[in-house]
């Protein structure tokens, strides 16, 4: 028993080696640092086939992985402003060669709470480019794209023949 007694003095007394006493130190600062790299990243959208054009009403929509870690802005433009005729774009007679579309992005953004993010865009619109503002928020949990075909602007409906339109979705951090 006694032995086991001096053991536990000695160790009550011992100081650790370098660990001296600052006189009259009030705080100590110590600077601990790291990052996190920036990123955004969107997963691939399968074309959208709308099929026979002359049915009214068509729509489709597209669930799309997004992720950015960053406040972002989100720029869409639309390659012609319209779906439009391959070969006459202008139509030709009392028929029309394009075909007017709306372009629907919803998306929940985080600062901290949720927050639901939607736009409406006109085809016309996307000519000049479309923009979408995180406003200071981040996007973890992806967007939904959907699109709405208009009624032609010909007289007689659309021109016989295949239509196409190419979006473009950029997006830069703020």
């Amino acid at each position: 028993m006694r032995v086991i007694f001096s053991i536990l003095a000695a160790m009550a007394l011992a100081t650790p080696a370098g660990a001296h006493e600052i006189d009259n130190a009030k705080s100590i600062d110590i600077a601990v640092s790291g990052s996190i790299k920036e990123y955004c990243s969107m997963g691939g959208i399968a074309n959208m086939d709308f099929g026979n054009l002359e049915r009214r009403g068509l729509n489709r929509t597209a669930q799309v992985a997004f992720n950015c870690n960053l406040p972002f802005t989100m720029t869409i433009n639309g390659e012609r402003g319209a779906l439009t005729h391959s070969t006459m774009p202008g139509g030709q007679g009392p028929f029309s060669g394009q075909l007017p579309y709306s372009l629907v992005v919803e998306m929940p953004v985080r600062h901290p709470a949720t927050q639901m993010l939607s736009q409406t865009f006109s085809s016309r619109q996307l000519m000049a480019g479309g923009v979408i503002s995180s406003n200071g928020g981040i996007a973890t949990d992806g967007m939904v794209l959907g699109v709405e075909l208009g009624i032609p602007s010909g007289e007689a409906g659309l021109l016989a023949g295949d239509y196409s339109e190419m979006i473009t979705i950029t997006v830069s951090p703020i």
